[in-house]
């Protein structure tokens, strides 16, 4: 009678296995989850998906409400702002900004952060006294008046917005991989592999980074829905993507003269900023729930 092991890579895959199924139980998290889903369809497929030219402009148009209200028209179904733009078509173009920045800060920002806090929680010494003082410095300023501060500099734009989130956002991966380095460098097979001979490098990717991404995700997607909502208020004060791209913040800030006599101008994107953002928080929980040891029951 001959009893069968599993690898260890088999094992990985069952537990990554049993976890999914864990974030597929929990309703409220796999709503949420197709609701970004959704959001993140409607970005790819935006010329296609919109009614009309987002750009295009038309002052008969100007103001019209929503296709319900009175003087509404269904081919301009959320209505259109003060140059005469379709907003529903506008709201589907601004998906592609707020997605492909939070989505583009957080993938810089993680890379950063994580070979920062490999490096901080392993090597130690000198390496790690640098890295925990530029940590502090920075989580020292408010993340918001930070940006702002960089986009002065820079100037607006695509490219400058992100950098200018990244610059700081890597401090929050960092400080999570620091945490799970310094417990994890501890443990009997990351001591077999330096009894081996096997290099900082190979231990740092190879060993102990394959077993620390869980929470490093969970926590990367939190802060997707921070870096979105940070990418609206640059953008609603000028500072971030420039017209005529749609951008949410923007198109809020556009609205506020009008906010009395057309507050479809500010509502309405302004409702796709909270039900993205919520839904990506409520989804990145699941996630927690269900990935993260600590937090399950």
């Amino acid at each position: 009678m001959t009893m069968s092991v599993d690898t260890p890579q088999e094992q990985v895959e069952s537990i990554f296995r049993r976890n999914l199924a864990t974030f597929a139980q929990n309703g409220l998290a796999m709503g949420s989850a197709i609701v970004v889903l959704l959001f993140v369809i409607m970005a790819i497929f935006a010329p296609w998906i919109a009614p009309h030219d987002p750009a295009e402009t038309d002052l008969f148009l100007r103001l019209q409400p929503p296709a319900w209200a009175e003087g509404g028209d269904w081919s301009y179904v959320l209505g259109c702002d003060a140059l005469g733009r379709d907003i529903l078509s506008r709201i589907i173009y601004g998906t592609r900004i707020s997605i492909f920045i939070g989505a583009s800060v957080i993938l810089v920002a993680t890379t950063v952060g994580i070979l920062a806090g490999l490096a901080s929680g392993y090597l130690r010494g000198w390496v790690d006294v640098v890295i925990s003082r530029i940590v502090d410095i920075l989580l020292g300023f408010p993340y918001l008046i930070f940006a702002i501060g960089l986009m002065a500099m820079m100037g607006p734009g695509l490219v400058n917005i992100i950098l200018a989130l990244a610059y700081k956002e890597w401090v929050i991966p960092c400080r999570v991989v620091r945490g799970e380095t310094l417990a994890t460098s501890q443990l009997e097979y990351v001591e077999a592999a330096r009894a081996l001979g096997a290099s900082d490098r190979h231990i740092m990717l190879k060993e102990i980074l394959p077993n620390i991404l869980s929470p490093v995700v969970v926590v990367s997607t939190i802060r997707m829905a921070h870096v979105i909502i940070l990418e609206a208020s640059l953008s609603f004060l000028g500072l971030g993507v420039q017209p005529p791209t749609s951008s949410w913040g923007s198109m809020v800030a556009d609205g506020r003269a009008f906010i009395l006599d057309a507050w479809w101008v500010s509502t309405f994107p302004g409702l796709a900023i909270l039900l993205l953002v919520l839904a990506i928080n409520v989804a990145s929980q699941g996630l927690r729930d269900a990935f993260d040891p600590r937090f399950a029951e």
